[in-house]
């Protein structure tokens, strides 16, 4: 295959993402063998049932979270949480990967109860992408309470330009489909070697279940070409 072939297939692996993206289904996202090496299994927020909660403790494993904008998270005021904690152990937070963690707060939605069930997670997290869509119009403490169960990721201002994280490359493929900035991402683990599950088997996972797989710096090349 030329050049011009495989730039021509991997534009169209891209948009194919884009486009499932799009209706709400979920994507598989590699970042990097040089970063953290992991791939996430990552939904548009708004789409996210109980059943979608279930399949990311189940098949992915890690921690769920919502990534939202910079904007956003402006807009109601929420913190990276490293510069709100008041204890020693924030002084110094050593990332082997990267320069900064983009916690925020960690929140359940008022109407939950406990907030771990898979009803109650999902309920906050579509919560939190109809919040994104008009942040300005939301009373961001009055619908959600912290702590919770469900944890908010802060985007950098410049997306992938500042930042390479799987919150970053969730939110830049939010911004290519037209959705609303608030993706749901979680980190593909493996039972047998209680490490990250290898690019190669989080692509055949992707490939048994119909779920598109790409490369991060697919998705950073785009953004670049913009």
């Amino acid at each position: 295959m030329s050049h011009s072939s495989d730039a021509t297939a991997v534009a169209s692996g891209l948009d194919a993402v884009i486009e499932v993206f799009q209706r709400g289904e979920p994507v598989c996202i590699h970042d990097a063998a040089d970063r953290e090496g992991e791939t996430d299994l990552i939904y548009p927020a708004s789409a996210v049932t109980p059943e979608a909660v279930a399949r990311l403790r189940n098949d992915a494993g890690g921690l769920i979270c919502v990534a939202l904008s910079d904007a956003v998270s402006k807009a109601f005021n929420l913190p990276f949480l490293q510069s709100e904690i008041d204890h020693p152990s924030a002084a110094r937070h050593d990332l082997a990967y990267d320069d900064r963690s983009s916690f925020s707060l960690p929140v359940n939605h008022r109407d939950t109860r406990t907030g771990i069930t898979d009803e109650d997670r999902s309920l906050t997290i579509r919560e939190l992408a109809r919040a994104a869509e008009s942040p300005d119009k939301v009373d961001f403490a009055s619908e959600f309470r912290s702590p919770g169960h469900v944890h908010i990721l802060r985007g950098a201002p410049g997306l992938l330009a500042d930042r390479q994280g799987h919150t970053e490359l969730g939110l830049a493929l939010a911004e290519l489909a037209g959705v609303e900035p608030a993706v749901v991402v979680c980190e593909m683990l493996d039972d047998h070697t209680n490490e990250a599950m290898t690019p190669a088997d989080a692509a055949a996972y992707a490939d048994s279940h119909g779920i598109p797989y790409i490369e991060g710096s697919v998705l950073v090349e785009r953004a670049n070409s913009l």
